[in-house]
């Protein structure tokens, strides 16, 4: 428990570090920067998926670790501060699918958030130890985490 509510902490410090930078960052950028971060991470997801969950690509233990090491990267990567004020509406040529409950409900987005970190470092572990059904296991782990803040707070 005190190491989920010191990674809690260390999250939230960095995400507001993290928020100083990007106050010079427009608004479209914040989405833009966003969008290719988790579309990044569905792509390595998809390689994963492909490999250890429907086997129609050989399985590459290497590729799976170096595709669990991005999606956790990205995860620990500060991409709450992407979510700054005028982000909750689209922005010129960029469109998001946030919903503002996003923004008002800032405990739970945080609860979604160390879940989904938790969920990524997990995943990255496992893979690193290259049992396929242990991979399988924390990527549907992952994804679940994912489904949960897309259920709560994406537009369809």
């Amino acid at each position: 428990m005190k190491s989920k509510l010191i990674a809690a902490a260390a999250g939230l410090l960095l995400t507001g570090v993290a928020g100083l930078t990007v106050a010079q960052v427009s608004p479209e950028d914040q989405i833009e920067y966003r969008k290719a971060g988790y579309s990044f991470m569905a792509w390595n997801m998809g390689k994963i998926k492909a490999q250890v969950v429907e086997g129609s690509v050989p399985y590459d233990q290497a590729q799976v670790a170096a595709a669990a090491n991005a999606i956790a990267a990205i995860a620990n990567s500060g991409m709450g501060a992407l979510y700054g004020p005028g982000t909750e509406k689209s922005v010129g040529k960029e469109k998001t699918r946030v919903k503002a409950e996003f923004f008002a409900q800032k405990e739970e987005v945080a609860k979604v958030a160390i879940a989904f970190n938790q969920a990524a470092n997990n995943l990255a572990k496992v893979a690193a130890g290259g049992d396929k059904a242990a991979i399988a296991q924390a990527f549907g782990e992952v994804g679940k985490s994912c489904k949960g803040c897309h259920d709560k707070f994406r537009m369809d």
